[in-house]
């Protein structure tokens, strides 16, 4: 019997219990669409990543507060207020190949009122070298400048979530916010960031200068000249390992730091950050993707529960089919094409649930997903194989039969 007449043969027979077959394949469905929707979400935060690797660039250092240890205890960094504004300033007098450089003092959920309309956001005090130093231009009005920050004027640049809070679709430039019941004039709009790969939104924040974030904070945060960071961007081409030298040289120079004693400030190059991310991420799509594969093992063991099933009820029909001439590989064949073809049909409706499932994800968490063709190749091949596995077992059951047995069986 040729394999075209057994596959035949084999449809026909899962077509007699359609409901049967359909419930056998939802495990491969489950499990096929969990693998793609899963290494969809996982590989859409590694380009979200990648992204923003490009974005910032290889040549960008963070300088943060360092340590402090009390009755033994270390408190970790930025527990010390040891970064200040003449730092940043010094870094960009006397360093060179500096392109940008840029101190920050944060505060987070801050509430910002505009007419009626008030939204919680992260509100950033810095310095117009933070364009430079990151990266982020505006994308309407302008930036603050030096004099601003010289006189802790009350002026503002704001991301783009809080602009669609607060104004909708109506120009923010020129008008007047309130935050932390503080009067500011908006200058600009930042240029939209989007999320980064944690999901944190890096539009839903404001720009004002370093000085004027005092008048937010009051006694909270850094006190007198100290600053939460200072953002450093080195010229394209240079050496970082020697700027971060120099610069670490500097700051232990000014903080009268003897050669004995650690730094008082820890430096991080960003890339290295969003590498270090990136990784994490790989790490968990890839525990994702196999906890979503025990859904394909748990589909295939379903499949050989009921291809067992079905050799048991079919005894009498193998017999007679041996008894009229069929060969052992072709009871072999037929039972291996209906194992074969419940898989492969599980996981081609499973392909199609995980990019509805990876798509519903984007749209209703508004979490990047990047479906993978190769993860659907895979996850396509793994059905099939999953399919001859678990049912080369009950195929071989059928086909080793004793026809005398087999037509007894009652």
């Amino acid at each position: 019997m040729s394999i075209v007449v057994c596959a035949r043969v084999g449809l026909r027979a899962l077509r007699v219990n359609v409901l049967r077959s359909v419930l056998t394949t939802l495990g491969i469905i489950i499990g096929v669409g969990a693998l793609i929707t899963m290494i969809s979400v996982g590989a859409g935060a590694q380009a979200r990543v990648a992204e923003q690797i490009r974005r910032v660039g290889s040549n960008v250092v963070y300088i943060v507060p360092g340590s402090v240890s009390s009755g033994g205890v270390r408190l970790g960094y930025r527990s010390r207020t040891t970064i200040t504004i003449d730092d940043a300033a010094a870094i960009a007098a006397e360093i060179p190949f500096i392109q940008g450089v840029a101190p920050a003092i944060w505060a987070n959920s801050t509430q910002a009122v505009f007419g009626n309309m008030n939204w919680s956001t992260n509100v950033q005090g810095t310095s117009p070298g933070y364009e430079n130093a990151r990266g982020w231009p505006v994308v309407a009005g302008s930036y603050f400048t030096e004099d601003d920050v010289e006189t802790a004027n009350r002026v503002a640049i704001l991301g783009q979530t809080l602009v669609a809070n607060l104004f909708g679709n109506a120009d923010p430039v020129g008008q007047t916010i309130r935050i932390a019941h503080v009067p500011f004039t908006v200058l600009g709009v930042l240029e939209r960031k989007g999320h980064n790969s944690r999901g944190q939104d890096l539009d839903d924040m404001v720009l004002i200068p370093i000085t004027a974030i005092r008048r937010v904070i009051g006694s909270r945060g850094p006190k007198g000249t100290s600053v939460d960071g200072i953002t450093v961007k080195v010229r394209d081409g240079e050496d970082m390992r020697i700027v971060e030298s120099q610069i670490r040289q500097l700051l232990r120079q000014r903080h009268q730091l003897q050669a004995f004693q650690d730094d008082d400030f820890r430096m991080m190059r960003m890339s290295e950050m969003l590498e270090a991310e990136e990784e994490s991420t790989k790490t968990f799509t890839i525990l994702l993707g196999s906890i979503a594969s025990v859904s394909l093992v748990v589909g295939g063991i379903g499949i050989m529960n009921i291809m067992l099933v079905s050799v048991t009820e079919r005894t009498r029909e193998i017999g007679i089919r041996i008894a009229v001439g069929a060969r052992n590989r072709d009871i072999l064949t037929q039972f291996l094409v209906e194992a074969v073809a419940l898989a492969v049909a599980g996981g081609i409706l499973g392909i199609a649930l995980g990019i509805v499932a990876s798509y519903a994800i984007t749209y209703l968490a508004a979490w990047r997903t990047l479906i993978d063709v190769r993860a659907i190749t895979a996850a396509f091949a793994s059905s099939a194989l999953i399919g001859i596995f678990f049912g080369l077992y009950p195929a071989r059951r059928a086909a080793l039969l004793s026809p005398i047995d087999a037509l007894r069986y009652e």
